[in-house]
């Protein structure tokens, strides 16, 4: 683990200031900030050196003051959070600069049809304006940066924003590619000099946030951490998982995330926001449920909490916003205890999707995260250098091709007998002519048939469906040799075409066809169609009981069974320092609200769009558990409660009841 290790409550405080506003920060009064940051039970908080605009809001010898601000704010925030014992890493936004690009617009992201690129391309259009690392305009970013890490030497940290280069076609791009026989016609040279400039990013970039503290913390944010480049870790000290449910990224995107962290050698946080949409709104608030839900749900996972605010121009803290914010944290602060210095249990590894073909957020990788949260699967999310030994089920879900390397590392995980499913068109050697595996059956290409139909046998049945299911997606024909098959493929009459068509939407099933839908081999199960992005996709529960009958037909109940339902969540980490497992119970109704809506025909405003919501949390009543532990467990109990519960083990397992919780409960399994 890096040896930076992160506070438990933090606050993210944007403050992306137009120019065109007076009167910056000159409500800022030290008492009310720090009253603020005690009511809402902050220990950390991100403060703005250079926002968006690419104003500074603090004297500068290489960017340019805010023209509006007669003070140094930085300096009064940072000094007044000091004072109180909080933390004050400090922000620069690196992706994005208007100042700059009106000063240079020759530094500005340029694309292959001449046109600017950004978040707004439009003279005409409010946004800001991206920034090419390959020009001088890197040059600038660093000085700023070394100007702050010498002006606040204490800092805790360097938060680097935006951080993204485009297939840029500028002229420091266009001679880059020149000099290094790359043809700027091509969409994948382009691709390539785009790497090499985030590489010279990185470098200088780091080495300008440690000029004088080679151990100063920096973080690069992307909005997201990127599976598929494990190799520029090396710059981050730690990671912040921007991850806000409102704001587009849905409450099951942030535990996938922290799966996949939990196997770095990095401390984390999670970071939600206390609006009801995301980044950039003034005036809305998340009912405090929603919060305490969410910073439960970043400690169930692992990681620490960090909420994102946005200060008025006037440096007056929201009191609304820390009155909630507190609800949260002070749950957090009694929490921390039992959440620090964790790592995840797990019977299953997700082998990442995007780890494999660098694709962001995809169906199969979001589908296989929402089957086994759903499920109450204990698992982790790794790429192919994890260590697969450590557990009994790897899932390769729907589109990872298999080369020599990755099939030595498996093939060595069955022999030690582990167990392996496969769907879809994962399995497939890289050059598509057959399995990389024996799964007892020949592969003969892709159905052309869309959709077909699922038969499932016993051994694979799903509730309440012993019909034929559609399949919307494509299968793979397989034929069985020596597999045993456990389910079946139905063509349908035809596919739907001008000629040919049926009813609303497509033909029904048809006779039997000769492929089979699902074969196993021994400890291999192999399923044609692409489960795991269907789920994701369409939704249908048909879809995810089917992938946990396969789930099941390998790994048998796994080390967890319980009756919470699938809107619950739950994790299990492990304190070895402490000697204790915890286990998380999580549980809140989310509510699908509001529409698709133009609000302002003139850009003043947004559109509006669906945002999953919670306000009720209501109790969940008799939860049972039956838990598969390594360690013999001496006593049990609920946290930070300080209450002993009963239990029963036998046959290394736990049995155990939690009459009632309501939103989170630490279960304790004291060793």
């Amino acid at each position: 683990m890096s040896r930076y290790r992160l506070r438990f409550r933090q606050v993210h405080l944007d403050f992306h200031t137009s120019p065109q506003i007076p009167g910056i920060g000159e409500a800022f009064d030290k008492k009310q900030w720090q009253d603020s940051l005690r009511k809402g039970h902050v220990n950390s908080i991100t403060c703005f050196s250079k926002c968006h605009h690419g104003v500074s809001y603090h004297p500068t010898k290489v960017g340019q003051t805010h023209p509006n601000l007669s003070f140094d704010l930085l300096r009064a925030q940072f000094d007044a959070s000091k004072e109180i014992g909080v933390n004050v890493p400090i922000y620069l936004s690196a992706g994005v600069d208007n100042v700059a690009s009106v000063a240079h617009p020759e530094w500005r992201e340029v694309d292959v049809t001449g046109s600017y690129c950004g978040w707004t391309v439009d003279i005409a259009k409010p946004g800001f304006h991206a920034m090419c690392f390959n020009t001088p305009y890197l040059d600038y970013l660093c000085e700023q940066i070394r100007e702050v890490a010498r002006a606040y030497p204490d800092c805790d940290g360097i938060f680097l924003d935006i951080i993204m280069q485009s297939e840029c076609c500028c002229k420091w791009c266009l001679a880059y590619m020149d000099d290094h026989g790359l043809d700027a016609t091509k969409s994948e040279d382009r691709k390539k000099c785009a790497l090499a400039a985030m590489e010279k990013y990185y470098v200088q970039t780091t080495a300008a946030s440690r000029c004088d503290n080679p151990d100063m913390p920096v973080f690069h944010n992307s909005g997201h951490v990127s599976k598929d480049r494990k190799d520029l870790l090396k710059y981050f000290s730690h990671l912040e998982l921007e991850s806000l449910p409102t704001g587009g990224w849905g409450y099951d995107h942030f535990p996938l995330s922290a799966k996949y962290c939990n196997n770095l050698d990095l401390d984390y946080l999670g970071m939600t926001g206390k609006f009801h949409t995301t980044w950039g709104e003034f005036g809305g608030y998340k009912h405090p449920n929603a919060l305490r839900y969410e910073c439960a749900a970043m400690l169930a996972f692992g990681s620490k909490c960090s909420i994102g605010d946005q200060m008025h121009p006037s440096g007056h803290m929201d009191d609304s916003t820390y009155a909630i914010v507190g609800t949260a944290y002070s749950e957090v602060e009694a929490k921390e205890a039992w959440c620090d210095d964790v790592a995840n249990v797990a019977d299953i590894a997700v082998i990442s999707p995007e780890s494999e073909n660098g694709k962001r957020n995809g169906n199969a990788e979001s589908g296989v995260g929402r089957v086994l949260l759903e499920k109450h699967y204990l698992f982790d999310l790794i790429d192919r250098q994890g260590d697969f030994a450590k557990y009994r089920l790897l899932i390769l879900p729907d589109e990872i091709l298999v080369d020599d390397e990755l099939k030595c590392k498996i093939d060595s995980f069955l022999l030690s007998g582990g167990k392996l499913l496969l769907t879809g068109k994962s399995g497939l050697k890289t050059d598509k002519s057959g399995f990389a595996f024996d799964i007892g059956a020949n592969w003969a290409g892709e159905s052309p048939w869309q959709p077909d139909y699922l038969e499932a046998g016993a051994e694979l049945s799903i509730p309440h469906v012993s019909s034929p299911l559609v399949m919307y997606m494509k299968s793979q024909q397989v034929k069985a040799t020596d597999g045993q098959v456990l389910a079946k493929i139905r063509q349908p009459y035809f596919n739907r075409t001008w000629k040919h068509f049926c009813s609303h939407q497509h033909a029904p099933y048809a006779a039997e066809s000769e492929f089979s839908a699902a074969v196993r081999k021994g400890h291999i199960l192999y399923l044609a169609h692409p489960v795991f992005s269907l789920y994701n996709v369409m939704g249908a529960v048909a879809y995810k009981n089917y992938a946990d009958a396969a789930v099941r037909c390998l790994l048998g109940d796994g080390s967890l069974i319980t009756n919470l339902p699938s809107t619950a969540r739950v994790s299990m980490m492990e304190q070895p320092h402490e000697n204790r497992y915890v286990l998380h119970l999580l549980y809140a109704t989310k509510i699908l609200e509001g529409a698709d809506y133009v609000l302002s025909e003139e850009d003043y405003v947004s559109p509006s769009k669906t945002v999953e919501v919670i306000e009720d949390l209501l109790p969940l009543r008799d939860t049972s558990v039956r838990l598969r532990t390594p360690k013999p467990i001496k006593r049990v109990t609920l946290e930070p409660q300080g209450k002993e519960i009963e239990f029963r083990m036998a046959d290394g397992l736990v049995e155990l009841e939690v009459d009632e919780f309501t939103c989170h409960q630490m279960v304790v399994l004291h060793y």
